[in-house]
């Protein structure tokens, strides 16, 4: 099998349009951190990884000078020996999510590799249960001025493009606020729309129940990081035991032990754990594998480009989530070359190897960031 010549890496930044807000912070740019890996019989790897990372020329930095000289001649295939050395870097004391951001990025690259030096996706490597999944946008996002009529119009627009529903931003207001938001995103969607809401660990628990209560009748496909992130789990679990809407958290995970925390917990119906955000595909399969004996079904938080493989690799995988407005995403609307089309609320898994992945060089190197 192939062998690992060169691993590079560096960072992407593009400054948004629009200022975009969560219940607890504002996204005014986009970045990311693009992964090359070269192998000595010349499989070429390119991917990228990440959102909005202001860190992401540190995590290019300790990918180019502290893993890629620990993989430069291990077998593209030995991904689980590969990661274990790499993993070893995290244990000293200093930034490990950091780390496991830099594994993953380098991580993301070997699978890339493994699919091409056998002509087969990710998707196929992993498990290949579906050719086809769902996928729903992120937005409803607090923008100033913006009324409940923009953004039930932001819901019908969705909608006519071809997006099976919308995960839409809530918790920075009072529960009360944000159920008359939910209420306008039902109207613009419609039935059989998927609404989801995410509130990024933004109420207490008596917030989020009462929430919870308020937006039944408009069929919540699921509530999102309900609480606050110093108890979570707890929290989660009351929340959980309190509504009929199921519950979703693990983005913000940096291992699947964390992961295996929700689930004893008893605080998900759903994982959306990023691969991006904690270790890589190997450390997510992890992860996935806990989820189907617990019961639970597979999301995965952003980056289409990754979960369109990892979802559709298990039997319950879900919703893949994407940008859909090319201001909030500039990378997967515009840089990405080969993206799949949605129709009908559909997006294809792409049957090319490894990620299949095709990216505009000349805007990589205009946005090339430190």
């Amino acid at each position: 099998m192939p062998r690992i010549e060169t691993i590079e890496a560096f960072a992407i930044r593009i400054p948004l349009k629009r200022t975009f807000g969560l219940s607890r912070m504002r996204i005014s740019t986009r970045a990311a951190v693009v992964t090359r890996l070269v192998t000595d019989d010349g499989v070429k790897a390119e991917v990228y990884n990440g959102d909005n990372r202001a860190h992401a020329p540190a995590i290019a930095r300790l990918v180019t000078e502290e893993l890629a000289p620990l993989c430069v001649g291990a077998d593209v295939t030995a991904v689980e020996r590969i990661w274990e050395s790499m993993f070893a870097v995290a244990e000293p004391a200093r930034d490990r999510k950091l780390v496991l951001e830099a594994i993953a990025c380098v991580d993301s690259a070997i699978w890339d590799a493994f699919g091409k030096s056998l002509n087969l996706s990710v998707s196929k490597l992993l498990g290949g249960y579906a050719d086809a999944l769902p996928i729903i946008a992120i937005g409803g996002y607090y923008e100033d001025g913006k009324s409940p009529e923009e953004l039930a119009a932001e819901m019908a627009g969705l909608r006519t493009r071809g997006l099976a529903g919308c995960k839409v931003k809530v918790g920075g207001l009072e529960p009360e606020a944000d159920a008359e938001r939910i209420a306008a995103a039902r109207e613009g969607g419609g039935d059989g729309f998927v609404i989801a809401a995410d509130a990024n660990c933004g109420w207490s628990v008596e917030a989020a129940i009462r929430f919870a209560r308020l937006v039944e009748p408009y069929a919540l496909a699921w509530f999102e990081e309900p609480c606050h992130w110093y108890d979570d789990a707890a929290a989660m679990a009351r929340v959980r035991a309190s509504c009929a809407t199921p519950i979703c958290a693990g983005q913000s995970e940096i291992t699947s032990h964390g992961v295996r925390r929700l689930l004893e917990a008893g605080a998900v119906d759903i994982v959306n754990f990023d691969a991006s955000e904690s270790g890589g595909i190997t450390e997510w399969r992890r992860s996935a594998a806990m989820c189907s004996v617990f019961g639970v079904r597979l999301g995965h938080h952003e980056e289409p480009q990754i979960a369109l493989h990892l979802l559709s690799a298990f039997a319950n995988g879900g919703f893949v989530e994407c940008f859909a407005d090319p201001e909030r995403d500039p990378i997967w609307e515009g840089i990405v070359t080969n993206r799949p089309a949605i129709i009908d609320g559909v997006i294809q898994v792409p049957d090319g190897p490894g990620f299949d992945i095709r990216l505009d060089a000349d805007a990589l190197q205009r946005y090339r960031w430190a």
